[in-house]
C-alpha cells in the first residue's frame, strides 16, 4: 500500500504540541506557587541569575549573513527589514514530526512572557523544504503558534546559500510524500544592530531565551 500524505497532519501536530507544552507550563508555575522558596526576595532571586547569555555566543559577535527571501506574509523577507528589533532565527520544516514544532512553541511561550519587549522581537522561520512549504502553507502552519512569526522560503538554490551563510545543514531523508528533512535545530539569535550574537541548541526552554532575548533588548 502507498502511504499519502494527509495536508492537516503538521496543523494537528503543531496544536498538540503547543496545549502539552502550555499544559507543562501551567503545572510548574502551579507547583512554584504552591511552595515558595523559604528566606528569598526579589532581589536576592535576580542577584543568583547567571549574568551574560545563555546559549553559546559568537565572540567576537560579526554582522549575520543577510539573504532576501519569500515571506509568509506575502513580502520580502531581510533581516534589514527587522534592524531595531532582535531577532531568532529557526531552519525547519512544516511537516517535522516533533524538532520544530516544540522549538515553536517554546518560542510563542518565550514571546509571551516578553510582556510589552515581544513587539520588539521577530521570529523568522526559514524552511528547509521549499517543496512542500509554500509561502501559504508556512503563514497558517506558523499562525498556530503566533500570528507574528514570519516564514521565509524561496528557490531551492537561494536557501540554500543561506543554509551555507550559516553553516546550517538540511538532508533528505526517504522517498516519497512523506519523507523527511534532518537539519541544524539551533535557533540564532541576532542583536538589534544585526550583529550574529548566539545560537541556542535545541532543548532550552522559554525561560532561557526569555533571558537572552532581554540580555539583548538591554545591551
Amino acid at each position: 500500500m502507498t502511504g499519502q500524505s494527509n495536508p492537516r497532519l503538521p496543523y494537528y501536530a503543531a496544536a498538540l504540541i503547543v496545549l502539552l507544552l502550555i499544559a507543562g507550563a501551567a503545572l510548574t508555575l502551579f507547583a512554584r506557587d504552591a511552595t515558595p522558596p523559604q528566606g528569598t526576595n526579589a532581589t536576592a532571586r535576580d542577584a543568583a541569575q547567571p549574568r551574560g547569555l545563555r546559549a553559546g555566543a559568537f565572540d567576537p559577535p560579526h554582522s549575520a549573513p543577510e539573504f532576501s527571501l519569500r515571506g509568509s506574509d506575502g513580502s520580502e523577507v531581510t533581516l534589514a527589514r527587522y534592524r531595531g528589533k532582535v531577532v531568532l532565527l529557526e531552519f525547519g520544516f512544516t511537516y517535522c514530526a516533533a524538532v520544530c514544532p516544540t522549538t515553536l512553541a517554546t518560542l510563542a511561550q518565550a514571546r509571551s512572557g516578553l510582556g510589552k519587549a515581544a513587539d520588539s522581537v521577530q521570529i523568522i522561520f526559514v524552511t528547509v523544504d521549499p517543496a512542500r512549504d509554500s509561502a501559504a502553507h508556512l503563514r497558517d502552519y506558523l499562525a498556530a503558534f503566533d500570528p507574528s512569526f514570519i516564514g521565509a522560503t524561496g528557490a531551492p538554490d537561494a536557501l540554500a546559500a543561506v543554509r551555507r551563510n550559516y553553516g546550517v545543514t538540511a538532508v533528505k531523508q526517504g522517498t516519497g510524500p512523506d519523507y523527511a528533512m534532518a537539519h541544524t535545530s539551533s535557533i540564532f539569535l541576532i542583536d538589534r544592530t544585526g550583529k550574529l550574537r548566539a545560537m541556542m541548541p535545541f532543548g532550552h526552554d522559554p525561560a532561557d531565551f526569555i533571558h537572552d532575548i532581554q540580555f539583548l533588548l538591554a545591551h
